[in-house]
């Protein structure tokens, strides 16, 4: 399972329709999100909304099984719900989700785990 980490920009005056498409996917669509991330291995996801001095971004975290894979499964697919979801993202964002599936590449410059009591970091 693999961690994948990106950041959208929010456009301006495009807050309002994220905000009302995580409460979407969280109520009545939310069949069709869980439908959707099964389809592309996503295992868990998690959206955070950070201010900037540049604006607005969503940062989104998932854990994927195959991402480049399941990216190129999600770019090319048809289904109703994943064409409605692509067209929101480059709505909201102007990512465009058939170019860029996994969202803006990133690259994981640090990495820390958590310290257990064995660890030689831990301090009680």
């Amino acid at each position: 399972m693999s961690q994948v980490v990106r950041a959208f920009p929010v456009l301006k005056g495009k807050e309002g329709v994220v905000r009302e498409l995580a409460k979407s996917l969280a109520t009545d669509r939310a069949a069709d999100i869980a439908h959707f991330y099964t389809c592309f291995g996503v295992t868990s996801e998690s959206w955070h909304m950070q201010e900037t001095p540049h604006g607005l971004w969503v940062i989104a975290v998932s854990e994927i099984d195959e991402p480049t894979k399941r990216g190129e499964q999600y770019s090319a697919s048809h289904a109703e719900f994943d064409e409605w979801f692509k067209a929101l993202v480059l709505e909201v964002s102007g990512i465009d989700p058939i170019t860029q599936p996994l969202g803006p590449p990133t690259e994981e410059i640090f990495s820390w785990p958590a310290t257990s009591k064995d660890s030689p970091a831990y301090e009680a």
